[in-house]
């Protein structure tokens, strides 16, 4: 057809007929929502114009319609004589793949001699069975979806076709929806073209598992043994397992390993396959890992997944046996628990183990526990392993060492009581298997390595519990210790605290602590400056002497004295406690004509100091009397300003000033007439007027 007919035959479709409008001068009983004309075989019948939903048939009897069916046959006419139908050629991809769950798109493109205008559009899906279902239809009027197939709700076609191209989508795509689609495309004069795609549906299937067998293999079993199951679960299509044994694949063997699988598959076609492997074993499987290997099918590939290593037990016979300290690991001491094991390098069950000391059977078990071992636990065991089928007899020694370390011997021990200034010497010693350490400890400090200890010119600080601590160096946590306590006899010593003037507010109560040296254990007694004794609040004695708390009341200035004494002597420490009173004068409120004033005095000087130990003084807070006086100064002022603005308020009220005597006689003489003047300046210009009571100006020489 040529480019001039193909224009022709566009200028016929867009009259008003074949737009499927009804023929003029005819009229429907009902309206249709579809129009279909059909033209009789024979080209010189008439046009027929027949709704599909309507009841009317009626011929044309206008001049209109006779010249409408006059072009119908003119155009059949020329189909006639041009001899040829529209070629339509139609393109889709071989297979469209989709994950389960997405959406799968399939496109139709297609071309046509006669232009892609006008086309009808079908969409159909091959059942398994090879039949033909249709889901869609479309023309130039109408868009159909098929109802009650298994795409209906899940599928829609994008595209009028008028760009030759048209696209069917499905969500949510199902293992069952793979399956092969087809476009079907049909031109204006009867050319028909049709393409198609196959669905490609895909699940990655769950984690693979794989379970061996619980019990022992033994080599000498005649034929293959289980060892063990792999299963992957809802894949599609069908995934694929491979066994391995060290990373070597496993081919089947009727005599040596056996694969047998099955296949399951559920209702959405989801398939699950379960594998068994059984096999023949060697001594050598006892360390071989087994797994396997999972192939399934993804869009555009292949991926490949693996299960977790398993090992098997394996039973083979024993050609040797070794026995060992399994814990604990290293050098043994006293009171550690000792685990001996006993294996042979076969595994029997028929095999059996006892471990012996001295021809002395301990346990008839290849395992043999013992705790808080002592170092007559030292020597040589035994392990025995006897096969029962055979009888026969494999034994192996090993020895055990037992190393000690004797608790701390102190010279001199336990207490010691030396003056002042004199020297000491102690010393420490543990006796031990192994080379011991020896360090020497006082208040979680250390003050000397070695056995002895020597102290020259004690005094009261070196007074206190002194730790030797015996280690030895090869063995974690093998330690012994011992302790001395060192007493410095003298006269008491009080610890003077950095503060003894201290200043408290008035019933405030101070504590006040007292911090003695001395041996033996001093006295101490507190006292005031007025000779009474204050009743002690705690008292606590330590390894250096006394601490003594006492709390003290504060009503007025006072002094007091911690008196420590021994037999050796006393010492006396004084506290000064300054009493302060808080004083403070109230505001108080005046009110003048209305303007309210606050009167306030100096406040007077505060210090608050709460309570306090001894050694830490109160801050004292100075006086603020000159800021207050200030305060003073401006609240008075402000007072006056009130007072001041009251009085003029006053006079305005009683007409005293700027003309406000209003009921005056208007024929009074000026001689009468207030000597009240006020100057008054206007802001316009520096002229100065002065106004009598009544508004007269005054000249400026009556001033």
């Amino acid at each position: 057809m040529s480019r001039s007919h193909r224009h022709f035959l566009q200028d016929l479709l867009s009259l008003p007929l074949l737009h499927h409008l009804p023929p003029r001068g005819c009229t429907a009983a009902a309206p249709a929502s579809r129009t279909v004309f059909q033209q009789d075989q024979s080209l010189s019948h008439s046009l027929s114009y027949k709704p599909q939903h309507g009841q009317l048939q009626c011929r044309p009897t206008t001049m209109a319609a006779r010249d409408t069916a006059s072009l119908l046959v003119g155009l059949l006419v020329l189909f006639h004589t041009w001899g040829v139908w529209a070629n339509v050629e139609v393109n889709m991809e071989d297979r469209v793949e989709v994950f389960m769950g997405d959406t799968a798109q399939i496109t139709c493109m297609f071309t046509s001699s006669d232009g892609v205008g006008g086309m009808v559009i079908q969409w159909f899906y091959v059942k398994p069975s090879g039949e033909k279902q249709k889901i869609y239809y479309q023309d130039t009027t109408m868009k159909v979806v098929d109802r009650g197939t298994q795409f209906t709700e899940r599928m829609n076609v994008n595209g009028t076709g008028a760009t030759g191209e048209i696209v069917l989508t499905i969500s949510d795509v199902q293992p069952v929806d793979e399956l092969e689609f087809i476009c079907l495309i049909k031109g204006l004069t009867d050319g028909t073209g049709e393409g198609r795609t196959k669905l490609k549906v895909f699940e990655t299937p769950e984690r693979p598992t794989i379970e061996g067998v619980q019990t022992g293999i033994s080599v000498n079993e005649d034929s293959p043994s289980k060892i063990g199951v792999c299963e992957v679960k809802n894949g599609f299509p069908k995934p694929n397992i491979t066994w391995y044994r060290n990373n070597t694949p496993l081919r089947a063997d009727q005599d040596v390993v056996k694969v047998v699988p099955s296949i399951t598959t559920d209702s959405n076609k989801l398939v699950s396959v379960r594998s068994e492997l059984s096999m023949k074993v060697t001594k050598e499987d006892k360390d071989n890992l087994f797994y396997c290997e999972i192939t399934y099918f993804v869009p555009g590939g292949t991926r490949m997944t693996e299960t977790n290593r398993i090992n098997i037990t394996v039973y083979y016979p024993s050609t040797a046996v070794s026995v060992w300290v399994e814990s604990p690991k290293g050098k043994i001491k006293e009171g550690d628990s000792i685990e001996i094991h006993c294996q042979g390098n076969g595994n029997m069950p028929s095999s059996f183990f006892k471990i012996s000391k001295k021809d002395s059977d301990l346990v008839d078990s290849n395992v043999l526990v013992m705790d808080n071992v002592t170092r007559h636990q030292s020597g040589v065991y035994k392990c025995t392993s006897t096969d029962t089928d055979t009888f026969e007899e494999i034994s192996e020694n090993t020895t055990v060492f037992v190393n000690y370390l004797d608790p701390a011997v102190l010279v001199p021990e336990d207490t010691v009581v030396v003056d002042q200034g004199e020297e000491l010497t102690a010393t420490c010693n543990a006796l031990s298997s192994l080379q011991t350490q020896t360090v020497w400890i006082k208040n979680g400090v250390k003050i000397s390595v070695g056995h002895s200890l020597s102290l020259k010119n004690n005094t009261f600080e070196t007074a206190g519990t002194y730790m030797c601590v015996v280690t030895v160096p090869e063995i974690e946590g093998m330690e012994t210790n011992g302790t001395l306590t060192v007493y410095v006899q003298g006269r008491p010593y009080i610890l003077t605290p950095e503060y003894t003037e201290i200043e408290a507010s008035y019933e405030e109560t101070v504590n006040l602590n007292c911090d003695v040296r001395g041996f033996p254990a001093p006295s101490i007694i507190w006292t005031t400056s007025d000779g009474k004794n204050l009743e002690t609040t705690s008292q606590m004695k330590t390894e250096e002497g006394v601490t003594s708390v006492v709390s003290v009341t504060v009503t007025n200035d006072i002094t007091a004295f911690c008196n420590a004494s021994n037999e050796f002597g006393t010492d006396v420490l004084a506290f000064n406690i300054t009493a302060i009173i808080h004083t403070t004068t109230p505001a108080t409120t005046t009110t003048i004509s209305s303007v309210s004033v606050i009167h306030t005095t100096t406040p007077a000087t505060t210090t608050t100091i709460s309570s306090v130990s001894a050694g830490t003084p109160k801050a004292k807070i100075k006086p603020a009397g000159s800021r207050g006086f200030i305060i003073a100064v401006i609240i008075i002022c402000i007072l006056l300003l009130a007072i001041l603005g009251s009085v003029l308020y006053f006079l305005y009220k009683k007409g005293k000033i700027c003309g406000r005597s209003g009921k005056q006689d208007l024929t009074k003489d000026k001689s009468s007439k207030d000597n009240i003047v006020v100057e008054m300046k206007s802001d316009n210009t520096e002229e100065a007027v002065l106004l009598g009571v009544n508004g007269e100006k005054q000249p400026p020489n009556d001033q």
